[in-house]
């Protein structure tokens, strides 16, 4: 079982963002008693005695490309109601040690540095982050800017690769919570694999997906056909100005409507829609629209609204993939991990409905307490 006095590193690319201040601020929030574990499906009862990292054991650092310190950043995320009062005040020592160990990420505009001396610099942070403080490894979790998916003729590596094969390089397992390339080239995938390294992806499933991954199902086990499915999402902040990017857009939107053609077997008519809504700030409003067909071809409709943050909903998910695969890394597994196919729109296989991706979960839960 893991030595609940070794200290596990979470390495956060985009670490200066909105989810990855939040993740910082609210562990500290937790570990302290201000707040409970609302949202953090590891912190139930499920998952006593699996040998997880504690939260008092986790230690964070990351790269980014903009220079907003920690302790500000979360000032900012309080005036926007994403932090609760008096929260960033409480920890800010836990947020200002975080920003000592954030370094510049890459590439920069203009930036010289072939791949290869990127990659190598990336991961050079990492071992350092890792000897300085003595850890036992270090979780490289990609929570930065959705990228366009690169034309296949292209002749760099995307951001998010660059930092998915420094972590190989480093040694550490990595997590991509978004839709961007990251580790799925299948260059890197095997790297990855044959390092012993287990990694998890792609796109946390925050909100709309999550909603879809349990109406989906209801649909087909009720024997009703569903026509169309159609969907719109209101966001602002970071995410909003990037996905108002046709491109990143589509990245995005490829890992939602997986979930409903390999559920319901076929691709319903109706696309999503995401609009950048600045005065929304870092809460999100998403519409769904679902046209189905009953008994007697009689014609139905299903409509749904979900109201979120999505900081606050992508937070507790990334300290618990962080915990999950690091756990998975001591007990000796290696490449994708589907049993955390719970967490992602675009996962590394297993099933699509939300149930049996739970109960894969647990599996992997069980499959973690026996490890020694």
């Amino acid at each position: 079982m893991t030595d609940t006095h070794a200290r596990t590193g979470v390495w956060f690319a985009g670490a200066r963002g909105s989810v990855a201040t939040t993740a910082v601020a609210g562990c500290a929030a937790v570990r302290a008693g201000l707040h409970p574990a609302a949202g953090m499906v590891t912190e139930t009862a499920a998952f006593a005695g699996t040998g997880l990292p504690p939260l008092a054991a986790l230690v964070f650092g990351g790269h980014d490309l903009a220079s907003c310190p920690l302790p500000k950043r979360a000032e900012q995320l309080t005036g926007a109601g994403v932090l609760p009062h008096g929260v960033a005040a409480a920890v800010h020592a836990e947020l200002a040690a975080a920003d000592e160990e954030i370094r510049l990420g890459g590439p920069l505009p203009d930036d010289p540095r072939s791949d290869a001396d990127l990659i190598a610099d990336l991961a050079a942070d990492l071992v350092s982050f890792r000897d300085r403080h003595a850890l036992a490894r270090v979780v490289v979790v990609n929570v930065s800017s959705t990228e366009p998916t690169p034309p296949p003729d292209a002749e760099r590596l995307p951001p998010s690769s660059l930092y998915a094969a420094a972590a190989v390089r480093a040694g550490c397992p990595y997590v991509d919570f978004t839709p961007s390339t990251g580790l799925r080239t299948p260059d890197l995938a095997a790297a990855a694999t044959a390092a012993g390294l287990p990694h998890a992806g792609r796109d946390g499933k925050t909100g709309q997906t999550l909603l879809r991954s349990v109406l989906a199902p209801m649909f087909v086990q009720r024997a009703l056909d569903v026509r169309a499915w159609s969907g719109t999402n209101l966001l602002g902040g970071g995410d909003g100005a990037t996905l108002a990017d046709p491109a990143a857009a589509a990245a995005k939107n490829a890992g939602k409507e997986r979930v409903l053609a390999e559920t319901l077997g076929h691709r319903p008519e109706g696309r999503v829609h995401i609009d950048d809504v600045p005065a929304l700030g870092d809460w999100k409003t998403a519409w769904d629209h679902i046209a189905f067909e009953g008994f007697l071809g009689s014609r139905m409709i299903l409509q749904t609204i979900w109201q979120g943050c999505d900081s606050a909903l992508a937070a507790p998910l990334v300290l618990d993939l962080a915990r999950l695969v690091a756990r998975a890394h001591e007990a000796g597994l290696s490449g994708p991990l589907p049993e955390l196919g719970f967490y992602f729109k675009d996962p590394d296989g297993g099933p699509t409905g939300l149930a049996e991706q739970f109960a894969a979960l647990l599996a992997l839960a069980d499959r973690l307490r026996e490890a020694k």
